[in-house]
């Protein structure tokens, strides 16, 4: 496999918040030896949520990006940084659940 190709399955890998870094190892492990060699997976403690972007809390709220920005200054809700990202943010499933649940929705 050309390492260009390897370069951009490691992009898509990373632009996934979904995967988490040992899955997305073991991705590439498998990628890299052809799939000849087994894999065993470590133990790994899988994330409490899955993390929502602003736009699909928008969406499940039925309102604008806008007003998940003031909920969240309100500190309805609490924001958590995306996995691989340094600035980009979202909300934990089950906060938003939560909060649909309680029908707080401000």
């Amino acid at each position: 496999m050309l390492p260009t190709t390897i370069d951009a399955i490691k992009a898509i890998l990373r632009a996934d918040p979904t995967v988490i870094p040992a899955d997305r190892a073991l991705i590439m492990a498998a990628i890299r030896n052809h799939g000849r060699e087994s894999i065993k997976p470590k133990a790994v403690s899988l994330p409490e949520s899955r993390i929502l972007k602003r736009a699909e809390v928008a969406k499940r709220l039925s309102c604008s990006v806008r007003t998940i920005d003031n909920i969240a200054k309100q500190g309805v809700v609490q924001k958590v940084t995306l996995p691989g990202r340094k600035r980009a943010w979202g909300f934990r499933l089950a906060d938003i659940e939560r909060l649909i649940a309680s029908g707080e929705k401000e």
